[in-house]
Formats: C-alpha cells, structure tokens, sequence
C-alpha cells in the first residue's frame, strides 16, 4: 500500500478507547481543526509521522487473536484516503472505529455505507457561535451534515464534547444537546473534563470558571467520563 508516513504513532493496547473491545489506536497525522485545547498539537501539525499503513499491517498481522479491532485516530484521519486502509484492516479480521471531527462527511459516509468502519466517536466541538473560536473552523454545517447523515443512517456511533468551563457553560452545552436532540440522536451524549497538558494548541490552562452541572437540562442522555 502507500509509503507514505500519515501515522504519527501506534498505540499497541488499549481497553478505553473501543468500547467493549480490546484495540490499538493509530493517531494519523494532520488536523482540519485547531482546537484551543488540543493536547495533540504534535499530531495536528505534523506532515509526516514514524509509520506508514503497511507498518500498521505488519503490527496488526502480530496481534491477531490478541485484539478485537483498531481505532484510527489523530490529528484527524479523514483528511486521508482510509478506504484501502480500512478494506485491509477489514480484511484481516478487526474491527474498526473512526475518531472524527465530522468536517469530511463524503469520506465518513463512504466509509459506512461500505461497511468499511464500525463504530464512530464524533466529536461536537461547540455549537455554532462558539464553533469557530473554538476549533479555528468555520465549518459547522459540515459537522452537522455528518450528525444528520449518521442519526438518519442508524449506524452506531458516540458523540462527545470536551468541556473547558472557560470555553463552554452549561447553556452551550444545553443548546447542543438541544442541536443533537433536533438531530435525531438516541445515543449517550458524553462530556469530558479538559485536563490540563503542557502543550495545547493555545496553552490552555486549568479553568478559571466554575461549571455548575445543575444547570445542565439533560434533554438527551447525558454521561460525564
């Protein structure tokens, strides 16, 4: 397959990541998004990383038996061509989960209606509004094609938010939820707490604002991890 170097690192085990399955996480290079508080900045602004896909395969073919599937993550991995990458990794037995920020929606929607991926964690950023100060995009209607395409389609997938109380209270979160309920979503909606890292894209701190979780309306279900 390709020579190119699109994988910054592999993660060889994880049981975290892929819910009920024990996986390995590829953090492909690049990024269409410059989130404030990206602790992957190294990924974001990589061009090249340590692997290419047919490393992947190399390590994959070592752990058949040992890992139900693999999680293609970054950076974000739709700004490259996953359908061969898929197909092999398919082939070979495992299961696959995409990691995606939604802005690529006629990659996302080729890789589900071939059947090329199982699982996907979309990750709602901000509602529009704060979405581009946010992410750096000013891309929120392509995500929200892709919330549309995957509530209408039924195919499982998560969404999640990272939450900086300094970034977004509990109205935005409120109106997002309100924007996934509208969405038709039936699944778990899930927040998780900013943790401060060294080397976020815009050296983002501990919050200096509370975040009063009683003001949250839970219109759909809510999980904090």
């Amino acid at each position: 397959m390709s020579s190119d170097r699109i994988i910054y690192d592999i993660t060889p085990f994880t049981h975290l990541d892929y819910p009920g399955k024990l996986a390995a996480i590829a953090w492909f290079v690049g990024c269409n998004m410059r989130c404030m508080y990206c602790y992957n900045s190294d990924i974001v602004f990589s061009k090249e990383g340590e692997y290419t896909p047919d490393d992947l395969f190399g390590f994959l073919s070592r752990r058949k038996g040992l890992l139900d599937g693999v999680v293609l993550s970054g950076g974000e991995p739709t700004l490259h061509d996953l359908k061969p990458l898929c197909e092999k990794i398919k082939s070979m037995g495992f299961s696959v989960k995409l990691d995606t920020n939604g802005l690529n929606t006629g990659r996302i929607r080729t890789l589900v209606e071939t059947e090329l991926v199982d699982f996907i964690a979309l990750d709602f950023k901000a509602q529009n509004g704060k979405f581009g100060y946010i992410t750096g995009s000013s891309r929120f209607e392509s995500f929200k094609e892709t919330l549309m395409f995957l509530s209408a389609s039924k195919f499982p997938f998560e969404v999640r938010t990272t939450v900086h109380p300094d970034l977004l209270q509990p109205p935005d979160i409120n109106k997002m939820m309100q924007t996934l309920e509208e969405a038709g979503y039936r699944g778990t909606y899930y927040l998780q707490r900013f943790i401060p890292t060294p080397n976020t894209i815009a050296q983002m701190e501990a919050p200096a604002s509370s975040f009063d979780e009683s003001l949250l309306e839970k219109s759909v279900p809510l999980q904090w991890r």
